[in-house]
């Protein structure tokens, strides 16, 4: 029964603090999905790799990654580039970065003649160190 009281009793004072338990549920959930989720983002251009028996490299700066699909195609990063473009866009890249690392990643069935043109076309941008991405092969 209501008494006709208008004042709060100390017991039944407005809690003042936030509850931050469904936060760190949410924000756990979301760690989950990101460290998931972030592989997949990081694959690129779809090519079968070779399989070698050489070690990892281990670099702290992200590199610059030019990749051959089995038909011929040619990706800078994740932008497909014809040939013609390579050329002036390795040279305004290595204008800002001169010393980013290049890596080819060419797909294990392109013919031999494809790499070996991205790589005159690198040398005539003024690249002298060229790295070719395979698969670590351990038996």
């Amino acid at each position: 029964m209501w008494t006709g009281q208008n004042r709060w009793s100390s017991d039944m004072e407005p809690m003042g603090e936030i509850n931050v338990t469904p936060l760190v549920d949410v924000m756990l959930v979301l760690l989950i999905i990101f460290m998931v989720t972030a592989p997949l983002l990081t694959q690129g251009v779809n090519v079968d790799l070779p399989d070698t028996a050489a070690q990892e490299l281990n670099q702290n700066v992200e590199p610059l990654v030019i990749s051959i699909q089995r038909d011929g195609a040619i990706y800078l990063q994740h932008q497909r580039i014809i040939e013609d473009q390579l050329v002036p866009k390795i040279l305004a890249i290595r204008h800002n970065k001169p010393n980013i690392p290049i890596y080819i990643r060419g797909d294990a069935k392109v013919y031999y003649e494809h790499i070996a043109r991205i790589m005159a076309l690198l040398e005539k941008a003024g690249v002298r160190q060229i790295g070719l991405v395979t698969e670590l092969h351990s038996h």
